[in-house]
């Protein structure tokens, strides 16, 4: 098992184990799934939360994969918990392809990055050490890796990229500070981006509560992953496979992740307000006690909606 798994801080577990609670209330054998399995928190959590309960959980990355089959056999839960090798945007398929009515009593995707991917430095999530610019959450899947994206496109491309993805709004000058780069020599680790996103800032602006590259990175790794459109395209399907009653609950870390799952969810609502309730008016927010103890939480917020009968 990875020592870097098990320190893993499963966000908002508390406030989930409850919405799970609440969706399951009267239901003899329930049906969850967790969309994101990562150090397994979440799916261990829930499958432990019910007599009778079946969690399938869902994952792409190669070392929580591996991870996973050996935190469910420790924990004892084989029979109670399914680890499933896949993209979530799969997992609506994936029960169709089952050739039963498979309907879930409640459904968990949350979207953080685990803290696995940034202490494990030659995943290329971090720049807090040298390492390849991967950035791939399946790195066995011979997409392209955040390197061929900076080596490859345009400079307007790179800087949209990072406007969009990652809000910065120096985006022009860094990505002309890339290509710049790259024409010396290819762009290849970490740290060399990250040297580039620090000199595109004024020299009075380098030295910020967040770092030049900060942006930059979060842009590179939604855009490598295809986040926000797996996010935009599967929250619908997914709703589609809870049973009458259950719930849906989506736990973000930055605003566009946040903004997609709000009109979503707004938009299911207006589309038919007696198949759907907005259980969260306001997104549920991280405890000061779990502020205290995993500042990775300050960012988080959880919206949920239920489907009715």
């Amino acid at each position: 098992m990875d020592d870097s798994y098990k320190a893993h801080y499963s966000v908002l577990k508390n406030e989930c184990l409850d919405f799970a609670r609440k969706a399951c209330e009267g239901v003899s054998n329930p049906l969850l799934a967790d969309m994101t399995f990562g150090a397994g928190g979440h799916s261990v959590a829930l499958a432990k939360l019910f007599d009778n309960a079946r969690v399938f959980s869902t994952d792409q990355d190669p070392d929580a994969l591996a991870n996973g089959e050996t935190v469910i056999e420790a924990e004892g839960l084989k029979d109670k918990l399914t680890l499933l090798n896949m993209n979530f945007e799969k997992f609506p398929q994936w029960v169709a392809s089952q050739g039963k009515d498979l309907k879930f009593n409640f459904i968990l995707a949350d979207l953080g990055v685990s803290s696995h991917h940034f202490d494990k430095f030659e995943r290329g999530f971090s720049f807090r050490e040298d390492a390849p610019l991967d950035m791939r959450m399946n790195f066995n899947s011979g997409d392209e890796t955040a390197a061929d994206v900076l080596n490859s496109y345009s400079e307007e491309d790179i800087a949209n990229i990072i406007f969009k993805y990652g809000e910065e709004r120096l985006s022009r000058r860094i990505a002309k500070g890339i290509v710049e780069a790259r024409n010396s020599k290819l762009i290849e680790t970490t740290k060399e981006l990250e040297n580039i996103c620090f000199h595109a800032y004024p020299s009075r602006q380098r030295h910020g509560r967040i770092h030049p590259a900060t942006r930059t990175f979060q842009a590179l790794r939604i855009f490598v992953n295809r986040e926000l459109e797996v996010l935009e395209n599967t929250i619908s399907k997914l709703f589609d496979v809870l049973a009458p009653g259950g719930m849906l609950a989506i736990i973000s870390f930055h605003s566009l992740e946040d903004r997609i799952t709000k009109h979503k969810f707004k938009e299911m609502f207006q589309c038919d307000v007696n198949a759907a309730k907005i259980i969260t008016k306001k997104p549920v927010y991280p405890s000061e006690k779990e502020l205290e103890e995993n500042s990775r939480s300050r960012s988080a917020k959880m919206r949920v909606i239920q489907r009715l009968g």
